[in-house]
């Protein structure tokens, strides 16, 4: 696992816990589905079954891979759009390209992250590089979506880069654990990624037996995924194993402890731990399209269908042969690229 690390994480500045702080406890602990993105790569989706609610800011959080491809297997998206949104793409292993209908993106790779915001409509795509497809190799990565505000759904869109290299590292209090801050803070320490909704996002790594106690913001919500390994969640030692969302309850921090024995093939408790400041506005949600209300939704399914959403840019050239499908219909490219709920979901 390429992603950042360090030769000796003591080293490191150590994470306070407030000796009167209150442990959250766990809601609830559910099992990711697996199933396939884009063109075929396979992925866990970390967020099926969790109420939308609980989730608040975040939408949507696919695992992606981790996969040893054969040379050429790599497969990513095809061009699509998105609006009242922001995507993160964090990639652990492997190489991804981005393209979008604004002349933005780049190349991620090993630790780095990727943050787009949609905003009032955007087309992009995600997809190996053809050295790559033509080798083959690991890749593994997560994709998530943060809600943005009604006030901030028709911002323009946007595109940042954040490099492994700038990512804040911690340890835990007793030295057992990396924290890697992507985006947010914990006990005053910054990491790089600007968000717009309020959020924190972070990859730990925690050492057989040891405890991660992250202070936590009280108003924002706390999520823990299990990326490998397994473990105990809250001061309760709830049991949490590779492929598990743990949703915490109220309180100032958040306590997962690793067991003591792992597997060979996973030798740490890898985590994505993330929490924001809810938004507790409407969600309508369909396709690759998050609003407030059904007929934004709807509107934006017709922008696009009208070409408002952008149109894929002349540098790109090989890409722009192929049209994209506008088809009339609720379907295709734009329902199925992400596996997003082909129904109009409410709450």
């Amino acid at each position: 696992m390429p992603a950042v690390t360090v030769s000796d994480i003591t080293v490191l500045p150590r994470v306070s816990d407030a000796p009167n702080s209150r442990a959250r406890r766990v809601k609830s602990v559910t099992t990711a589905p697996q199933g396939f993105e884009g063109e075929g790569f396979p992925v866990r989706r970390a967020f099926a079954g969790v109420d939308l609610a609980e989730l608040d800011p975040f939408i949507h959080l696919d695992q992606m891979g981790e996969v040893e491809y054969a040379p050429g297997e790599p497969k990513g998206t095809p061009w699509h759009p998105h609006r009242g949104f922001e995507t993160v793409t964090y990639i652990i292993d492997g190489i991804f390209d981005h393209k979008d209908s604004n002349g933005g993106g780049g190349t991620i790779s090993n630790g780095d992250t990727q943050w787009m915001t949609a905003g009032g409509g955007i087309l992009h795509i995600e997809t190996p590089p053809e050295h790559l497809v033509m080798s083959g190799g690991l890749f593994h990565g997560f994709q998530l979506w943060v809600n943005l505000p009604a006030a901030k759904k028709w911002s323009p869109a946007a595109y940042q880069d954040v490099r492994a290299n700038d990512v804040s590292l911690l340890s835990s209090a007793d030295g057992g654990s990396l924290i890697r801050i992507i985006a947010g803070d914990v006990d005053g320490h910054v990491g790089p990624g600007t968000t717009q909704t309020p959020i924190t996002l972070i990859h730990a790594t925690v050492a057989p037996g040891a405890e991660l106690r992250l202070p936590w913001r009280t108003d924002y919500n706390a999520l823990v995924y299990t990326m490998s390994g397994h473990g105990f969640a809250g001061e309760e030692a709830r049991p949490i194993q590779m492929g598990q969302l743990a949703v915490f309850g109220d309180g100032d921090s958040i306590v997962i402890r690793a067991a003591n024995q792992q597997e060979n093939r996973s030798p740490n408790l890898e985590l994505f731990i993330l929490g924001g400041q809810p938004i507790k506005e409407p969600v309508a949600w369909m396709g690759p399209f998050v609003m407030n209300t059904k007929a934004e939704v709807m509107q934006a399914f017709e922008d696009f269908q009208k070409g408002l959403l952008g149109s894929i840019p002349a540098i790109y050239k090989e890409d722009a042969k192929r049209p994209l499908n506008r088809t009339d219909k609720l379907s295709g490219d734009v329902l199925d690229v992400h596996n997003a709920p082909s129904d109009l979901q409410e709450s």
